[in-house]
């Protein structure tokens, strides 16, 4: 006889308050975005094979039942990682950085480095 038990999801809270997936480093946020920029769950693993195709198909559907809560969570995200960079910004030494490192790419006709 084949027995139905639920599983929670494989997400796991880091101690810095990310939600990974399964026995990864691989976030949440990842998972997601990739989703909804249309890759299938086989895709999102090809493009990160340390995840388990069964974990993100466990992640997608977590997010599918849970929308508004997940979108919740990566707003927020994306508000600490902005507050993030404008601190790292706002450091003279990082301009005088960033100012220094774009030149090295310029000098090697990095077109990115524009």
């Amino acid at each position: 006889m084949l027995v139905v038990e639920a599983k929670s999801p494989p997400l796991k809270i880091d101690p810095n308050g990310i939600i990974r997936v399964g026995d990864t480093r691989v976030t949440l946020d990842t998972v997601v975005y990739a989703f909804e920029q249309g890759h299938t769950a086989e895709e999102i693993v090809s493009r990160y094979p340390a995840l388990k195709l069964a974990d993100v198909y466990a992640a997608i559907s977590y997010y599918l039942n849970n929308q508004a809560d997940v979108k919740e969570y990566l707003w927020q995200q994306r508000k600490v990682a902005e507050e993030v960079w404008r601190e790292i910004e706002a450091v003279p030494d990082y301009q005088l950085f960033r100012e220094r490192l774009m030149a090295r790419f310029r000098a090697k006709g990095d077109p990115s480095a524009e």
